[in-house]
């Protein structure tokens, strides 16, 4: 087919099974911490590692052929700008997801926590809970025998900070990787990739062992108060994308080491560096209005 001509992809099984891959994570991580203190919580484990292993069975077929399809010559301009708008909503997606739960956290902050506080029109749900005082992080609960609140909360300078300055420099070897691609310094782009790559797992490293901490001497878990949820669910998720972002840095990077890619034509280097750029500023965000403020 002649590259002037829009490409129109066979049909495909892949839609279908990511879809049911994105089912069994969903309830296996809403199954896992529902029932962390029953027995579901195994079952929950068992779906969503199924669920995860599906998945990147699918990303492995599913890539594959879109890189197959890129190197056959299959993919027009008009192909490579449909790429462009896809990856460009799809990164709008996940803003939107963030958002969702920085609102969370701007809401139970600004407005629930000074409520229970006895502030404003809705200040009589103070006595829901007698004895509150409005402070955050929220250190106590109103059942502290269930569902303890944290004894500490985590340091923002030491390895959060740390993980700031891993992400933040990670921006940069990516961007240094990209401008020595486009120059053709193959290189220089295997050696800025790799650092990229080597930065981005020692955060996920380091995100580790501050869970660790947390929940080994700090009493900082999913079950203390909405401190403890928010706080792990929003570096959870981001840290998730971190892994996500770093696999797909290393297929970019074997793709490298395979030859792939023109100066002028390597948009599944420039989409990797996209998301990579998105993951760190909301780091940046975490690190602001969870850790700092």
């Amino acid at each position: 087919m002649s590259t002037a001509n829009y490409y129109v992809p066979a049909q495909s099984r892949w839609p279908i099974f990511a879809s049911l891959a994105l089912f069994m994570l969903a309830l296996g991580a809403g199954t896992l911490i529902n029932g962390l203190r029953t027995d579901s919580g195994g079952v929950g484990l068992v779906i969503l590692l199924s669920g995860a292993l599906l998945m990147g069975l699918i990303l492995v077929g599913w890539f594959g052929n879109v890189i197959k399809e890129s190197r056959t010559g299959l993919y027009s301009e008009q192909m490579d700008r449909s790429f462009r708008w896809g990856m460009m909503w799809f990164i709008f997606s996940e803003v939107m997801f963030f958002a969702a739960f920085f609102g969370t956290l701007f809401y139970v902050r600004t407005l629930a926590v000074p409520w229970l506080g006895g502030e404003g029109e809705k200040g009589v749900s103070n006595m829901l809970w007698q004895g509150f005082q409005a402070q955050w992080p929220l250190m106590t609960t109103p059942d502290m025998e269930q569902f303890p609140g944290p004894q500490a909360i985590i340091e923002p300078w030491h390895l959060p900070l740390l993980n700031t300055v891993l992400l933040i420099s990670s921006s940069f070897t990516v961007t240094i990787a990209h401008h020595a691609l486009k120059a053709d310094r193959r290189p220089r782009v295997v050696l800025w990739l790799a650092a990229t790559i080597g930065l981005g797992a020692a955060f996920l490293l380091f995100q580790v062992m501050e869970y660790i901490e947390a929940y080994q001497e700090m009493g900082l878990t999913l079950h203390a108060g909405i401190y403890g949820a928010t706080f792990f669910v929003l570096t959870g998720f981001h840290g998730l994308h971190v892994t996500l972002g770093t696999l797909m840095l290393s297929i970019i990077w074997l793709r490298v080491l395979k030859g792939h890619f023109e100066p002028d034509n390597h948009f599944g280097f420039e989409a990797v560096a996209w998301y990579w750029h998105f993951v760190d500023v909301v780091w940046i965000g975490l690190f602001l209005f969870v850790y700092i403020l």
